[in-house]
C-alpha cells in the first residue's frame, strides 16, 4: 500500500536524488522573496537565468508537488527523483508558462502528472482488478455516494486506500489532485488535459467503482 508523503525539506538534507535542488534552495533571502513574490515574477526570474528564481520556485512549490507524487508511488526514491524531473523540466520550459491560463503551481502540477503518469505506466506492479463491467448497477444518489465514500472512519479510510491502489494510474492521480490536494475540477482539466464535464463524469464513475467494491468488505 502506498505512504503517506513525507515533507520535502526534511529529504533535502539527506543528500542523494534532492541534492542538485537543495544547493538551488540554499539560504533563504527574505529581501528577494518580498520583492519577487507572484507568479509572474518567479516565472520571469527563472527566465533570467539565475539560481534565485530558481530557488524561489523550489522552495515554494516543492512540497506540494512533492507531495502529489509521493502519493501515487510506492518508494521515496522515486517521488524524489520525479520531484527533481518535475522542476529541471520546469526549468527548461519556463517560456511556455502562460500565467493567463494557469497558477505557476498548477502548471507544475500538470508537468508532475505527466511524468507520474509516464512513470507509473512503465513500472506499475500487477494488482487486483477492481472489477468494472458493473459499477453503474448501483442506484446510489451522488450525494449519498459521497456521504458513504466520506464517513471518516479509520477502517474506512484504509479500506478506501486500499482499493485506490488496485486503480488505473490514471484514476489514481484524478483522485489525488481533486481530493486530497482539493483541486477544483477546471484545475484538474488543466493539469490532466481533459475537459471538466469529462473528468466529473470520471470522477462520478470511479466513486460508484470504489462504493461497489466496498458493499463486498
Amino acid at each position: 500500500m502506498l505512504t503517506h508523503p513525507t515533507n520535502f525539506e526534511e529529504n533535502c538534507g539527506k543528500g542523494g536524488i534532492f541534492v542538485y535542488l537543495c544547493r538551488i534552495i540554499g539560504r533563504r533571502d527574505g529581501e528577494t522573496e518580498a520583492r519577487v513574490n507572484t507568479d509572474e515574477q518567479i516565472a520571469e526570474a527563472v527566465k533570467g537565468g539565475g539560481r534565485e528564481g530558481q530557488r524561489l520556485m523550489v522552495s515554494r512549490y516543492g512540497q506540494v508537488v512533492f507531495s502529489m507524487i509521493a502519493r501515487q508511488v510506492p518508494r521515496t526514491v522515486d517521488a524524489e527523483e520525479l520531484t527533481q524531473d518535475t522542476f529541471l523540466r520546469a526549468f527548461s520550459h519556463i517560456g511556455s508558462y502562460d500565467p493567463r491560463r494557469a497558477s505557476l503551481t498548477t502548471w507544475l502540477c500538470r508537468i508532475a502528472y505527466r511524468l507520474t503518469l509516464d512513470f507509473l505506466k512503465r513500472r506499475r506492479l500487477p494488482v487486483v482488478p477492481i472489477d468494472d463491467n458493473t459499477a453503474w448497477e448501483t442506484d446510489i444518489s451522488d450525494e449519498q455516494l459521497e456521504a458513504e465514500l466520506s464517513t471518516g472512519r479509520e477502517e474506512r479510510i484504509q479500506q478506501l486506500e486500499q482499493l485506490m491502489d488496485n486503480l488505473p494510474p490514471d484514476e489514481r492521480l484524478l483522485l489525488t489532485l481533486h481530493y486530497f490536494e482539493n483541486r477544483s475540477l477546471d484545475e484538474c482539466s488543466f493539469i490532466m488535459d481533459a475537459t471538466p464535464h469529462a473528468l466529473a463524469n470520471r470522477l462520478y464513475r470511479i466513486r460508484k467503482k470504489l462504493h461497489k467494491e466496498l458493499q463486498k468488505t
